[in-house]
This record gives C-alpha cells, structure tokens and sequence, in this order.
C-alpha cells in the first residue's frame, strides 16, 4: 500500500494530535476476523471515510473485493472482479497478492502479480508483475503497459508493493520467487542447495507508476532462519532525528511457508535510506499462537504505519485464509514494533 508522509489530513485516522514523532503509538488488540470468507495477502486503500479491500484470486475471481466505513466490519462484494482482465504478457492464471496505491496526480494502481506466458530455463511456469489503472479506488482497474519484473531465470517475480517516500519518489518492492526454482521439500526449498529469494526495490516513474526507473536493488534475502523464503512486503518510513536524511524505513515481511504453522509476520528497519541496509528484528511480530492465530502473513500497513491488515487460516489449513487486522505501536528510537 502507498505509504507517504503523514499530513495533517491524516491526523483523524491515527488518532494523534500531531505527526508522528519519535515516541510510540497507543497499542491496540488485534481483531476479530473482519473478511470471514477466503482473503489471502489482503491489500487496503481508504478514501475519504471509506475503505476497499483486495486479494489474493478466490472464488473463481481474480481480485475479490470488500468494503467498508469503519475498518472494523466490511462486506464482501459478491461477484465483483476488481481485474476483470490482465495484461497480455500473463496466462490469466494465478493473480496473486495485489496491492492499491493513489498516486500524487489522484490516478489509482493496482499491482498485481500473474503467472507469466514465458518459462523459466527449466520450463517450469512463474510469475511476473505488472500493473493496471483506475479513476477510482474500487476500480475496476484495467492492465497497462507491460509486465514490470519477471526475473523467469530466477524463478519469477511475485508481491508487489507500492511505496513513495517524503521527496516524491515512487517504488515497488516485490519478491523474486527463487523457491520456484528450488529442490523440493518446504515451499519447494527445503532440500539443499537452498535458493535466494530476495526482496527488491524497483523504482519507478510517480506519474504512472509503473515505467521504471533504473535497476532493482536488492534489500533484504531470507536467512536460515526465515526457512525456505521471505515474502510479501510492505514498507513504510516514519521521522526520525538519529537517521540518516531523517527518517527510519520499516520493512514488513512474512518467512518460512504459508502453509504451515510457522509462517510468520515480520519486519526490519533502515536509518540509512530506503535501499538499506536493512536489520532484521530479533523476533517476528506475529506468530503461530499469537492472540489465537495460525500462520499469519501477508501484512499490508497502512498510512503512517498504524493500521495493518494481514490474513491468517482459519483454523490450520492454509485452504481458507481470512482477514485480520490490528493496530501497531512503534518505538522509533528502538527500532521495534509491537501490536
């Protein structure tokens, strides 16, 4: 989701009298379930009062949709296809995890990744990511231009995530799905030689949001602890006087694999620019266990970093997966996250 300084208009959402600063944010529970029905990798965008959902292809759609007024219930739109179509370089197969941004000029994007009418070497299919447009928040949005990322010789490219920063710049960060191209066994990289799968940065034109800009870099990669790969972030910046050109960069991301119980939620930080380097923190932030969940992940934050969205099983099968929310607390000076 688009995360970008924190304007006074953006005051009623957090419940703050001023901007964020470097002191934490009031803790708050995590939800109930708010989507009750199969939602994985939620996205969120509000406008005005109102607020649009998105995920993960379900229910013979590519993006399912919901609504709501509050943040706290929402109704699925039954039937709505946020994505009627995708952009001619996918199959139409295997629209994942898309995520809604509003760029400076009002025009709306959606990322989304699809698999992909090219291979890998091998043959094996993948994904890679692209991007269409809308006037409006609930779209439907309609494909433009072509594929951004593919990455088909690493095993393709999946979870893109908008983010501009305090100067106006636009990026995408996504993950090159390196356990595609894997041995087998966990996520189909559990079985030595483990694979890389990388979290990059893209940056791309603020105008359209999808012509790039440079070369992606690299800004974080699983470790031995995150087994068999990291995924699904989502990145924000809020003020900080100790970082390097004043802001400190969160990281959001979910390791080890989505269908079982140690998939997770977590997160890691930068106070020297948006390209890192990156730490991770000493432990996720949400896990197996964790106020009732099971395998929660695909957490999208929200404007100044308050508000996440994120699903987790509905009871321990990765078949249904359901959207939860929460509200974060920061420690700036730290450089942790707490919910």
């Amino acid at each position: 989701m688009l995360i970008s300084l924190i304007t006074s208009a953006l005051l009623p959402l957090i419940a703050l009298a001023a901007p964020l600063t470097e002191r934490d944010i009031e803790e708050r529970s995590i939800s109930g379930v708010i989507i009750d029905s199969d939602f994985p990798d939620p996205t969120w965008i509000q406008v005005g009062d109102s607020y649009w959902a998105f995920s993960t292809t379900s229910g013979g759609l590519h993006v399912p949709m919901a609504t709501s007024s509050d943040f706290n219930t929402w109704t699925r739109v039954s039937g709505y296809d946020a994505l009627p179509t995708v952009g001619a370089w996918s199959t139409g197969n295997g629209v994942w995890a898309p995520d809604v941004v509003r760029l400076a000029n009002g025009l709306y994007i959606m990322y989304y990744s699809a698999e992909s009418t090219g291979q890998t070497p091998t043959g094996k299919s993948a994904h890679c990511f692209g991007a269409a447009s809308s006037t409006t928040p609930q779209g439907p949005y309609t494909p433009i231009g072509d594929a951004i990322q593919c990455h088909l010789d690493q095993g393709g490219a999946i979870d893109p995530a908008g983010f501009q920063d305090h100067t106006g710049r636009q990026f995408i960060v996504y993950k090159i799905d390196g356990n595609n191209m894997g041995n087998g066994g966990n996520c189909n990289n559990g079985v030595a030689p483990i694979h890389s799968t990388p979290l990059m940065l893209q940056e791309v034109d603020p105008t359209n949001g999808w012509s790039r800009i440079g070369d992606p870099v690299q800004i974080l990669d699983r470790g031995d602890a995150d087994g068999p790969l990291i995924e699904a972030p989502s990145l924000l910046h809020l003020p900080s006087s100790s970082a390097a050109g004043g802001y400190i960069y969160y990281l959001f991301f979910s390791s080890n694999c989505y269908s079982g119980s140690l998939y997770d939620t977590s997160y890691a930080t930068s106070v020297n620019g948006v390209t890192g380097p990156y730490v991770k923190s000493s432990a996720p932030l949400l896990v197996t266990g964790t106020a009732g969940l099971y395998s929660p992940g695909g957490a999208d934050v929200g404007p100044g970093g308050y508000r996440v969205m994120f699903h987790a099983d509905q009871a321990t099968s990765a078949a249904v997966r359901v959207a939860r929310a929460g509200t974060l607390t920061y420690d700036v000076g730290a450089r942790t996250v707490s919910i």
